[in-house]
């Protein structure tokens, strides 16, 4: 083991000891698409418990991981919420910065939509279209009855997330990359799922809230985002459909809809019985009454596991089971 490492990890020890008298309040960060889930069990933690409500932030998968992976100790955050799998890099990341024992729990689905104001065009899209309306190396049309001559005559103006963001990630891979191969675009792969940067992909922030009411106020605009926003704000937008499949809590959970992802929340296990509550918290998290398939995260738009695989996951997640690298690859 090099010094560096050593040092690291001596820090991260020193630091771990001094949490308690710092802190009692648990600390999370990450994606906007998990924070509606992991805010209700946080309230609904504080009124169980008697505990500090735990402050639940919206930075983005990416924008999570780094402050996660940071290191150890009171100015650390304990929790990260993630759209997507850790990274094998963003592991790495931890590993070097003394955060040596990662508890990754998978909370449950998710969709990706794309999605407009009720009085807006109504749109039934493939996933070929959506990549030759936003590829960065496809024909760059400017409207979308350039892409088909059956798509509304409208400006092509997508609002969606930043490089940062699980969301993008996701959609990158699963809209993108597969909407490549079937419009024959080349480098599929890599190049051929880039996002145009011309001005018709507009990178909305993190803040999801914020492009729901962008599109209100541009009902021709289309906007990207997790699958909850649009169950949470059914009477203001409409999702379309994709390949003939509309977005719904069935055709995710049953794996009809194409643009669906897990959604994660990873544990700090070197704050746990440091920070109060950190146990507590995660046993709301992984009950049935919560994540359960008739849980209260299913009335904000979570699709659960199913019950088998949720009780596997609570078994795991409560007797802080970490990972190692060869899971993420």
């Amino acid at each position: 083991m090099n010094t560096t490492r050593i040092l690291a990890i001596a820090a991260a020890a020193t630091l771990a000891a001094g949490v308690a008298s710092a802190r009692d309040q648990i600390r999370i960060v990450g994606s906007s698409t998990v924070f509606p889930f992991t805010t209700a069990v946080a309230e609904q933690f504080g009124q169980a418990t008697g505990n500090p409500v735990p402050v639940v932030e919206s930075t983005g998968t990416g924008g999570g991981m780094k402050l996660f992976c940071a290191g150890v100790g009171a100015e650390f955050p304990d929790f990260t919420n993630a759209s997507r799998r850790m990274k094998p890099s963003e592991f790495e990341m931890c590993q070097e910065n003394g955060v040596t024992d990662v508890v990754e729990m998978k909370v449950g689905f998710d969709g990706i939509v794309v999605a407009n104001a009720m009085e807006g065009p109504t749109f039934s899209l493939t996933l070929g279209q959506i990549w030759t309306a936003l590829a960065a190396n496809g024909p760059k049309p400017a409207t979308w009855n350039e892409v088909d001559p059956a798509l509304p005559a409208t400006k092509i103006e997508v609002l969606g997330p930043p490089p940062s963001s699980g969301t993008r990630d996701s959609f990158e891979e699963l809209a993108m990359e597969h909407g490549c191969e079937m419009a024959g675009g080349d480098d599929c792969g890599k190049t051929g799922m880039e996002i145009r940067q011309d001005g018709v992909y507009v990178e909305s922030g993190e803040n999801d809230n914020l492009i729901v009411s962008k599109l209100e106020a541009n009902p021709n605009a289309l906007g990207i985002f997790g699958f909850s926003y649009l169950d949470q704000n059914a009477d203001r937008l409409k999702g379309s459909s994709i390949d003939g499949i509309e977005p719904t809590f069935d055709t995710i959970a049953e794996g009809e809809y194409e643009i669906s992802r897990s959604l994660y929340v990873y544990v700090k296990k070197a704050h746990v019985g440091v920070i109060p509550g950190m146990e507590e918290f995660l046993s709301e998290y992984v009950s049935e009454q919560a994540s359960g398939e008739d849980g209260y995260l299913v009335d904000k738009g979570l699709i659960p596991l199913p019950a088998e695989a949720h009780e596997t996951q609570a078994e795991a997640v409560t007797a802080l089971t970490t990972i190692d690298a060869s899971v993420l690859n």
